[in-house]
């Protein structure tokens, strides 16, 4: 799908632009629509990147969740800057935000928490994620433990595990075309408005 991209086809809010994207792409039936590539670096500007799940979209923020020792979660710690991007490669599209972060409030990690499945609530408890482990087998054990643990009761959230939300400064719509002549859409703050300025990009 390469149908190009006008200036009149885009939201003057990118939140709202973003919306109207991924309702497509949910459309499309896409695999994993929400999946987003997060990029963060160390305080010495080391970088990593991993794929993580949108969790929540509202309130001028993308949420997402994760274990707070991980080392994507120490990175935002020494270095609050981050940048995400989803790969709708079946649309021909790509959306790119750059933003700050901040964690979310303990309310709404539990909230979302408590609506995960059962397994992925052991999970959370049973996996020191990132960390080495000697086999496959002590994963399990470490998870028959939890569930012998929590057994017959709600499983609490890990207090090591919560949520972040990334508060966008900037964002990149981009549509492919042929011949790599793609279009491409940059959303900035408006210095003298509330609003965006929105810009064409060279492919």
């Amino acid at each position: 799908m390469a149908q190009g991209l006008d200036r009149s086809d885009l939201a003057s809010d990118p939140f709202e632009q973003f919306d109207r994207w991924l309702d497509e792409a949910i459309a499309a039936g896409m695999h994993e629509p929400v999946a987003m590539v997060v990029s963060t670096a160390t305080a010495d500007a080391v970088p990593s990147s991993r794929h993580v799940l949108l969790r929540d979209r509202q309130g001028g923020a993308f949420s997402f969740f994760t274990n707070y020792d991980s080392p994507k979660s120490r990175e935002l710690g020494e270095n609050p800057l981050i940048a995400a991007c989803f790969p709708w490669n079946v649309l021909s599209r790509q959306v790119r935000i750059v933003g700050r972060v901040e964690r979310t409030s303990a309310e709404a990690s539990d909230a979302y928490f408590a609506s995960r499945p059962r397994g992925s609530q052991i999970g959370a408890w049973g996996s020191a994620q990132s960390e080495v482990i000697e086999s496959r087998s002590v994963l399990e054990q470490q998870l028959a433990e939890v569930e012998a643990r929590f057994d017959g009761v709600e499983v609490p959230r890990p207090p090591n595990w919560g949520g972040f939300r990334i508060l966008p400064t900037e964002f990149e719509f981009w549509q492919g075309r042929p011949s790599r002549l793609h279009d491409r859409f940059r959303y900035r703050p408006d210095p003298d408005t509330v609003g965006w300025i929105i810009e064409r990009l060279s492919p």
